[in-house]
């Protein structure tokens, strides 16, 4: 059967699939987690951004920013993570993107206390999330793909770019294609998986429950690939370079007052734009105009899953939390004989300008300082969240598990057939959506690749590769600027201490090498 009639019948049968228990929608809040991949602190317009992003700009503005919201500096741990409300090394996800060997999914947790789960987009493992709790799984379960045709050319068509032509897996409910080739020559897979995630909306619409939606987006992940109209509307806007524009975020951001004195800028990476040569320029103003026009589109589809929902009658009583799975990446990553944005090329957006889309962060995507795990996050729930409120409390991925678990009325479960499971190690968010504090009994812990790292209170010890650590009083520098390893050796010490000690307690203590 092909494809489209397999989803067209699938869609059309879906309200007789995975019943579970009724509940009113009144009674408890429906769910909506957006998830960008590989966005820097600074991408988006309430974080500092020159980039229009309407939509998260109102959910800002209608909600909660967070400053201290962490993730693990890397996609598929970060989504395991999120998923479970676990450490990744708890799940099997701390060094390949494998299946979930331990823990249970907040789609799980969600669909057993009578919540319509479905999840949208990437996963980055080698389990199908339709398995693993979700009522419906509709997307890319590897890494990476070409955003315009993942699979095969069709008939007339020039070779997509791809990194493993014909390995990537899609999941289409209990339908898994290796690759998957859209019939759709307007595929592009940030507007596939929001009309995917919309179809299911309507399929459920007058349904007597609350929804879980999980909306996984690819984009700005690499490749680096837009559609034309939306790349025209950002060009000309990077001509002036690396500095110009983090410098700009850096004032917007004061101005917004999402930061403040004990965020000072770190000290530039990128290369002096001057010492570019005009060819050098051309490319680099060309790679961050589609990575620009990728968020630009992001935001746009962000736009209809609200506009769908408002139209429901249910955005007052939607919990949306948005964020990135890291920081922006300076992955370097190059191939094809198209212009970058085509499909036919693969390119990456580099460590220049992922430093400055990290404005004000140091390091980028794996590093365990704050530019590689710091994400925007944005909370939104009327009911709850006071509109415009900013939140420094010390959060991370860990912690929305629990968060769902309370506003949900869910219990979490101590076994998964019939095998115990660790329990979830966050806290939940509610108390900061009123103002309060996240009070933690256990620090903060990051371990990923050559990236070590510990946040207990207002220290921070941090570390990329060995030997050294450094150390950091974050309470008055953020941004990770002055090294007091040496004037506080006895606080470095204890917080290394207890590092190895929760390594040799999880499973972590085994650190990459090169």
């Amino acid at each position: 059967m092909p494809l489209r009639a397999f989803l067209t019948l699938l869609f059309a049968f879906a309200s007789g699939a995975a019943e579970a228990r009724e509940t009113p929608s009144g009674s408890r809040p429906n769910i909506l987690i957006l998830l960008a991949d590989d966005l820097g602190w600074s991408d988006i317009g309430c974080y500092g951004s020159e980039i229009p992003t309407p939509n998260l700009d109102r959910l800002a503005a209608g909600g909660m920013r967070y400053t201290q919201f962490r993730n693990t500096a890397k996609c598929f741990p970060s989504r395991a993570t999120l998923l479970t409300g676990l450490y990744a090394q708890q799940c099997g996800m701390d060094r390949q993107p494998v299946s979930l060997t331990d823990g249970v999914t907040f789609g799980r947790v969600l669909q057993d206390a009578g919540y319509r789960t479905i999840m949208i987009g990437k996963h980055h493992g080698t389990d199908n999330p339709h398995k693993l709790g979700f009522h419906h799984y509709f997307g890319l379960r590897d890494g990476a793909a070409n955003h315009f045709n993942p699979g095969w050319p069709r008939p007339g068509e020039t070779e997509p770019a791809q990194k493993r032509p014909g390995e990537r897996t899609w999941c289409f409910d209990e339908l898994v294609l290796q690759p998957f080739t859209p019939e759709n020559r307007d595929f592009y897979s940030t507007d596939a998986y929001t009309d995917w995630a919309l179809t299911f909306l309507e399929q459920y619409e007058d349904e007597d429950r609350p929804f879980l939606l999980y909306l996984a987006y690819q984009a700005p992940h690499d490749p680096l690939q837009a559609w034309p109209e939306d790349i025209s509307r950002h060009e000309g806007r990077y001509h002036t370079g690396y500095e110009a524009i983090a410098e700009a975020r850096y004032q917007k951001q004061q101005t917004l007052g999402l930061i403040d004195g004990t965020f000072p800028r770190s000290e530039p990476t990128h290369r002096p734009w001057e010492t570019l040569s005009q060819a050098e320029q051309e490319e680099e103003i060309r790679r961050m105009t589609v990575y620009a026009a990728m968020i630009d589109r992001l935001d746009q589809n962000i736009g209809r899953v609200l506009q769908r929902i408002e139209e429901m009658g249910e955005l007052e009583n939607t919990l949306i939390l948005f964020a990135s799975d890291n920081g922006a990446s300076a992955e370097v990553v190059d191939f094809g004989e198209g212009a970058i944005g085509n499909m036919d090329r693969w390119s990456s957006l580099g460590p220049d300008w992922a430093n400055v889309c990290n404005t004000p962060f140091r390091h980028v995507k794996n590093y365990s300082h704050e530019g590689g795990i710091c994400t925007p996050f944005i909370a939104h729930w009327p009911r709850m969240i006071k509109a415009g409120s900013i939140s420094h409390a010390a959060a991370h991925f860990i912690d929305v598990m629990p968060t769902l678990v309370e506003v949900a009325g869910a219990a979490y479960p101590a076994t998964i057939h019939d095998q115990p499971i660790p329990y979830m190690e966050g806290r939940s968010l509610v108390p900061t959506f009123g103002g309060g504090e996240l009070r933690r009994g256990e620090p903060l812990y990051f371990q990923w690749s050559h990236g070590r790292a510990i946040i207990d209170g207002p220290w921070k010890a941090v570390q990329w590769k060995e030997p050294d650590w450094e150390l950091f009083h974050l309470a008055g520098d953020r941004t990770e600027t002055r090294d007091l390893a040496l004037a506080h050796p006895e606080i470095l010490a204890r917080l290394t201490v207890r590092h190895g000690q929760w390594a040799r307690d999880i499973g972590a203590d085994r650190i990459e090498r090169d």
